[in-house]
């Protein structure tokens, strides 16, 4: 099989537009966003409530269904004017991963379970997806505690467990969604490590919404977003300047 060609981004939107209401209850939660994130990058997405992260998150997750414009995920043009793809449900177990700021994880199981229920889902037969599912829990150093229930584990462990998880389905783009905001500091950077870990070693692309300053310096790029637009571009390393690049106006 051919190597994936890392000089072409796995996420790419151009135009896209979200707009909920018509007339006076017009609401434009996004306008003419275009942005790429490419194989390896981890970038953060930020700016105040209402300035369209969350919807930006659910567009580019396919969970919500963009107004206008174009949307490609991992190779594939999955919106032009409309869906493309009859089943959504098929194509989030195939492309993405999901991180919430609470796990979600599922009370009744316990960590193993969590994660190879998403393999199953998959056509994963049990055996097999408790063999991957216990692999993911190692790469993530957290299978000591594949036994444990998630009211067993602290929140650094099940935010470990939750982004194995994510990446059950072997997808190369991952959307987190304040993965660090109940997490202290140096939980906080365990999480963003393992997420950098991620991006490397599969070629993956990481989009993350926060509001979190801890880990600002953790990300390649910085999204900057404002009533609905893109404002900024921010090109930021630790140990690098930061700069900021303003889209050309459209």
């Amino acid at each position: 099989m051919a190597s994936p060609d890392n000089s072409l981004p796995l996420v790419e939107l151009r135009d896209v537009s979200k707009r909920y209401g018509e007339g006076a209850e017009r609401v434009d939660a996004l306008v003419n966003v275009t942005m790429s994130v490419f194989p390896g990058e981890v970038v953060g997405m930020l700016g105040p409530s209402g300035s369209g992260k969350s919807t930006l998150l659910n567009l580019v997750g396919c969970v919500t269904e963009p107004t206008s414009g174009w949307l490609q995920l991992d190779g594939e043009v999955v919106y032009d004017q409309r869906w493309l793809r009859r089943d959504l449900r098929r194509l989030r177990l195939e492309k993405i991963g999901f991180i919430f700021q609470t796990h979600n994880l599922l009370p009744f199981l316990n960590s193993i379970e969590n994660v190879a229920e998403v393999m199953e889902l998959r056509g994963v037969k049990p055996r097999g997806a408790r063999t991957e599912a216990e692999a993911l829990l190692n790469y993530l150093d957290v299978g000591n505690r594949k036994l444990a229930m998630p009211a067993q584990l602290s929140g650094g462990e099940a935010q470990r467990v939750a982004i194995a998880r994510a990446l059950a389905n072997r997808p190369r783009i991952i959307l987190a969604d304040e993965p660090t905001a109940a997490l202290d500091s140096q939980r906080a950077g365990v999480v963003m490590d393992l997420l950098r870990r991620v991006a490397t070693d599969r070629g993956g692309a990481i989009l993350v919404v926060t509001h979190d300053e801890k880990i600002f310096n953790r990300f390649d790029r910085i999204f900057h977003l404002r009533d609905g637009r893109l404002e900024g571009i921010e090109q930021t390393k630790a140990s690098e300047p930061r700069s900021v690049v303003v889209p050309e106006p459209t």
